[in-house]
């Protein structure tokens, strides 16, 4: 069903685009929409991993640079049956992750220094199966597709400003033209934070059957929700438009689950985690949790399931 209704919010995303190139400018002008699309698309295909790793000053890590947390990923990947994907480090304080790349075979997890401190090797192992769930999904690609459209549509609304009507119909005339240009991105961002949230609860349920353990998951959540009150994300704030690829809201933190928020709140996904604990095997969540036996604490001095 998520997909379905990402499938559904996408064509609407689309046909909003398109639409407002009719207005502008008829026929021709939704043409045009539709070609400007493809280009910002293809052009946020090929690029879009690279532009948003350097916005959060994100650094490759290695076997040799970060040994545990590469480890973690790489058995994590094995687990989902995925590539292993590029690995980066953020140093930020504020805990937090995201996935980009335009495919498994292109993919990379990023994660804080602030991550790293303040989870257990449990937590974090829900964290980064969570953001390979999103690689699985190829939810990294529709993300920077609807965050490209998004972003052409108010691009292409205030372009209308200045040229309100076409020759067969004079256009939407100067007040149309306002409503447009307010309205068009408001409607334009209201699908994409409702594209964003089917895809993290989606992520969420996938990620944590991939680590066979979901209260680990949702453990992590609350304190990175918690956390995201308290400490800031510069880079985040100085990129709003990627707030919503990281796992809780760097920007605020706020979880209210309304047509303006970019994810779920907090406590509806921690519901659902829960849910689906009483759902799973028995057998599953036993040998994930057997696997922890041996301690908790930092995640890097915590024996895990992979140990």
């Amino acid at each position: 069903m998520s997909y379905f209704k990402t499938a559904v919010l996408l064509a609407g995303l689309t046909a909003l685009f398109m639409g407002v190139g009719y207005l502008i400018g008829g026929l021709g002008g939704a043409v045009i929409a539709l070609v400007i699309a493809a280009g910002t698309n293809m052009f946020a295909y090929w690029n879009s991993d690279r532009m948003v790793l350097s916005m959060h000053g994100a650094q490759e890590v290695d076997a040799r640079s970060a040994p545990d947390f590469v480890r973690l990923v790489a058995e994590l990947a094995g687990r989902a049956q995925l590539p292993m994907p590029k690995v980066y480090l953020m140093d930020n304080p504020q805990p937090n992750a995201f996935a980009t790349g335009r495919d498994p075979q292109h993919a990379a997890v990023a994660a804080t220094t602030g991550l790293l401190q303040s989870l257990s090797r449990e937590e974090l192992a829900g964290v980064i199966a969570h953001e390979l769930a999103h690689i699985k999904n190829h939810d990294t690609l529709i993300m920077t597709i609807t965050a490209t459209i998004a972003g052409a549509i108010s691009m292409i609304a205030q372009f209308g400003m200045f040229f309100g009507g076409h020759r067969d119909n004079n256009g939407p005339g100067i007040i149309g033209s306002l409503a447009m240009m307010i309205l068009a991105p408001l409607a334009a961002m209201i699908v994409q934070m409702a594209i964003s949230r089917t895809r993290e609860y989606s992520a969420d349920n996938m990620g944590a059957r991939i680590c066979g353990q979901p209260m680990w998951l949702a453990s992590a959540l609350v304190k990175i929700d918690n956390a995201a009150h308290q400490i800031p994300n510069m880079d985040a704030e100085r990129s709003p438009a990627t707030a919503h690829m990281f796992i809780i809201n760097p920007l605020s933190g706020r979880g209210m689950d309304n047509l303006f928020s970019t994810h779920p709140s907090t406590e509806n996904r921690v519901r659902e985690l829960q849910r689906l604990a009483g759902e799973l095997p028995r057998g599953n969540v036993a040998t994930a949790a057997a696997g922890a036996a041996g301690g908790r604490g930092p995640w890097g001095r915590s024996r895990g399931p992979w140990d």
